[in-house]
């Protein structure tokens, strides 16, 4: 019965969530309606996930498709308020929370009210970045908010393990707490770093695009369980494990990335959905396990009221606290340097002043915009229902139907409340990416496709001067031709398609010759691309943009390849040139 009603909640979520999607609504915020109001319906039975289900199966695919195509450059670039919020914010959000349910909700501990904290901790930033994607804010705010998602749930679970063992009387691999956690994040990030190592290792020698995809499938269940299995962090090993292979997925065939784009996107929005309405059909049996253990519903009602607006205002006080007090301290001193260059100029005429003034990391309206993105999710939800039955001397845990529902109505709410108003708050805000983003971008874009150019033209001319043996000088001729048409990406692709029609009344042995020189170009300009990144002069995502633009041009490649005559095909030569 259970594989039956799984299967109606995934295609009732991808139904209306494609339904919302055609509206222009929020699916996630859809669908947890729709699946609460389902949840009332008489008689329907209750559907529930182990939360080792949940935390193992769940979420590791969608936490290591964010991290597969998460630039790392960038995440080191904003390290310093991502930290703050997935660290800083976590713990003092644990506290505060755990120290004001413990003194409002009936029959909860300071330990137990400890435990809530840190299963309301941490944000979920799935619905904040579908957000952010559809009203298209700045990079450097999506970098922020994505990696937050990246690293608070390790931190929460974390101490959830600590405030859980401390509750239970059980036992962790260290009893100091920052001991604990150190352990749990560095055990955890080497974890999936060695995993990572080799899987690519694996990888390049598997020739084979479907067995290459199939291993990685495998990759952030395999982190996770192995992390956990050591007591560290399976949300890091997981992190670290995507942030590797997608840091060298260019080494991969161009089949192997085309499939593997595909899947994540696919597996994430397919996740994402059954998550959302997971959440909504709890709704009727979370409150029922609370009117069962006795609390007072004025009693609850009034405590949810204090717990939910405290973890409404944490994050505010937090982030204008740390980061918003860094940029108006920035300004201040920008405004400081100013006058002080200015009184110099007068007093010495010929001292030039600088004409620019260096601006703050982020504005003051996008500051404003992280603070109201504490929409909670999953994570939040499966460490509540971990909550053990038992507790310290086999006394049933203090509150434990409580807890569990205060955080389905922190998670509801936040994604209702806070979900409904940031879209008008980003456009009250006029934020939208700047001008000065844009060319930078488009710079880019164009430095992505001279590099590109470049390696072609050195591959061409080296095959001009010394034609490999056998090769025909048409078919250098018309690799030349081909490699001479226009960048743009829509119409680069239809005129390959023009020349391809024109290549075919060619001879079979010129046909199969020029894409043997076509796959040398492909893989010298992929290898010409990864060394820009890794120089620093392109960033991730330009250069995985070029990535699948070239990636598509041998797919097309491939598909037209058949006959009996066709040219020899190196499965090697879709990867990039060594040296």
């Amino acid at each position: 019965m259970d594989g039956i009603q799984l299967l109606l909640i995934v295609v009732g979520a991808i139904g209306v969530t494609a339904l919302a999607q055609r509206r222009g609504l929020q699916p996630a915020l859809v669908v947890v309606l729709l699946a609460a109001a389902v949840s009332f319906i008489p008689g329907l039975p209750r559907f529930e996930l182990g939360p080792e289900l949940i935390l193992s199966v769940v979420a590791p695919p969608l936490l290591y498709s964010a991290a597969l195509g998460f630039s790392f450059v960038s995440f080191k670039r904003g390290l310093r308020p991502i930290l703050s919020l997935g660290v800083g914010m976590v713990v003092v959000s644990t506290l505060v929370t755990g120290a004001v349910a413990a003194w409002v909700v009936p029959g909860l501990t300071l330990v137990s009210g400890l435990v809530l904290g840190a299963v309301v901790a941490p944000p979920d930033a799935v619905t904040a970045l579908a957000i952010g994607r559809q009203l298209g804010l700045p990079r450097r705010l999506m970098t922020i908010l994505t990696g937050e998602s990246l690293v608070n749930d390790a931190a929460a679970l974390t101490i959830f393990s600590l405030t859980v063992a401390a509750a239970t009387g059980g036992h962790t691999v260290l009893s100091n707490p920052i001991l604990l956690f150190g352990y749990a994040a560095v055990v955890g990030i080497l974890v999936g770093l060695l995993l990572a190592g080799l899987v690519h290792w694996i990888r390049m020698r598997l020739q084979d695009s479907g067995l290459e995809t199939a291993l990685g499938l495998l990759v952030p269940f395999v982190a996770y369980l192995t992390a956990e299995q050591l007591e560290a962090s399976g949300v890091l090993a997981v992190v670290a494990a995507g942030f590797w292979l997608g840091y060298h997925d260019a080494d991969a065939s161009f089949a192997t990335r085309l499939q593997g784009r595909q899947f994540w996107n696919t597996a994430g929005v397919l996740l994402e959905a059954f998550v959302f309405a997971y959440m909504g059909l709890q709704c009727r049996f979370v409150f029922e396990d609370l009117a069962a253990s006795g609390v007072p519903a004025g009693q609850f009602t009034l405590a949810a009221a204090a717990v939910f607006g405290t973890v409404l205002l944490i994050r505010p006080v937090w982030v204008f606290l740390t980061y918003g007090n860094g940029v108006m301290l920035h300004r201040a001193v920008g405004r400081l340097t100013r006058r002080i260059q200015l009184a110099r100029a007068r007093d010495h005429p010929g001292v030039a002043v600088p004409d620019e003034k260096p601006s703050p990391p982020l504005e003051w309206r996008h500051v404003l915009v992280v603070s109201w993105t504490g929409m909670r999710g999953v994570i939040t939800l499966a460490a509540a229902a971990g909550i053990p039955v038992m507790a310290a001397g086999g006394t049933p845990f203090p509150g434990r139907a409580a807890i569990q529902a205060l955080a389905f109505v922190v998670t509801v709410g936040t994604i209702l409340l806070q979900g409904l108003t940031l879209p008008p708050l980003i456009h009250l805000l006029g934020i939208t990416v700047s001008e000065q983003e844009r060319r930078e971008q488009v710079r880019s874009l164009r430095r992505a496709r001279q590099i590109s150019r470049e390696a072609s033209r050195r591959v061409l001319t080296q095959a001009r001067a010394n034609p490999p043996p056998g090769t025909h000088p048409a078919a250098i001729e018309y690799v030349v031709s081909r490699s001479q048409a226009d960048q743009d990406a829509r119409r680069q692709l239809d005129e390959q398609e023009t020349g391809e029609e024109a290549a075919g009344q060619r001879a079979p042995s010129i046909e199969g010759t020029a894409r043997v020189l076509r796959r040398q170009v492909h893989a010298a300009q992929r290898t010409a691309l990864v060394a820009a990144r890794n120089a620093g002069e392109l960033d991730d995502e330009v250069m995985r943009a070029e990535l699948e633009h070239l990636d598509y041009e041998e797919a097309a490649l491939d598909f037209d390849r058949g006959g009996p005559d066709r040219g020899p095909y190196d499965p090697a030569a879709a990867r990039p040139v060594e040296g």
